[in-house]
């Protein structure tokens, strides 16, 4: 066997247990069952409140998490290090872990209820635990985003007059649009399938607190598995969708780094001998 065929075997295996994952779940369902299934009351609850949980999570996320990363991005000061990896935490941390911090902050005994806010348990809940494992996302690609805009446009325009506040509204965020547009894309995505966190902080309430993961595990448990696949195959196509987009996107900017050295290269043919 050569070294290609070496190589093509792992390939083979990861290419045809994927292809069997998706299989398996297109095909659980005749297409009748799944349509009904697709249509129930449960599923389509599920949906509203997984789409629109999981938007206003991503509007907190780039509220509080483009702020943050520009200021990593821009600025040195104290503890800068050590901020950058508690900002990291979140991506690593357990979902469950993270719920259950959750839980204790906005808890009876945290300090959230003494302000009169009563989260837990609620649509509201499922926000506040969706917005924390998000955030993060949010923060490292809008940090990565804004470190690769050239800092020479922000001091040409600080040069001109212009304001801090106009360089990074009018200059670099519009430049650091499209790496924010792909952090905003992974952020929802792991929004929309979070399920560890927003079961210990919102739990598992059927028409209440269900969003479309928290209906595969009720119905699983319980024996329904036709709304269970219905729910499974929203998420999976929501998920091809979103793959599609940072394809798009990396496309998009893949063809604007190659102009920019293109005319970076006829500019520089076209100098003195």
């Amino acid at each position: 066997m050569g070294f290609a065929a070496l190589l093509a075997l792992p390939l083979a295996i990861v290419a045809l247990t994927i292809a069997g994952v998706l299989g398996a779940l297109l095909a659980r369902l005749p297409p009748d069952d799944l349509w009904a299934a697709l249509s129930a009351a449960e599923t389509l609850f599920a949906l509203r409140l997984s789409a629109l949980t999981s938007v206003a999570a991503l509007g907190i996320s780039l509220a509080l998490g483009l702020p943050a990363a520009y200021l990593m991005a821009r600025r040195r000061f104290p503890g800068k290090v050590l901020l950058d990896t508690l900002l990291d935490v979140p991506l690593v941390m357990p979902p469950l872990v993270a719920g259950l911090g959750l839980l204790f902050l906005l808890g009876r005994n945290g300090p959230v209820p003494a302000l009169g806010m009563e989260l837990l348990f609620s649509p509201a809940g499922v926000v506040v635990a969706l917005a924390f494992v998000s955030t993060a996302v949010v923060v490292r690609t809008a940090t990565a985003a804004f470190r690769s805009v050239d800092r020479g446009y922000a001091v040409a325009a600080q040069s001109l007059g212009a304001a801090p506040w106009a360089v990074f509204w009018r200059v670099e965020l519009p430049l650091a649009a499209r790496g924010i547009a792909a952090g905003a894309v992974l952020a929802w995505a792991r929004a929309l399938g979070e399920f560890g966190a927003t079961l210990m902080v919102a739990g598992a309430t059927r028409l209440k607190t269900e969003t479309l993961p928290m209906a595969v595990f009720l119905n699983i448990a319980t024996g329904e598995t036709g709304i269970a696949v219905a729910c499974a195959i929203l998420l999976l196509a929501a998920a091809l969708l979103m793959l599609v987009a940072m394809r798009l996107l990396g496309a998009r900017r893949d063809d604007r780094v190659r102009k920019g050295r293109i005319n970076r290269g006829s500019a520089a043919g076209c100098g003195p001998a």
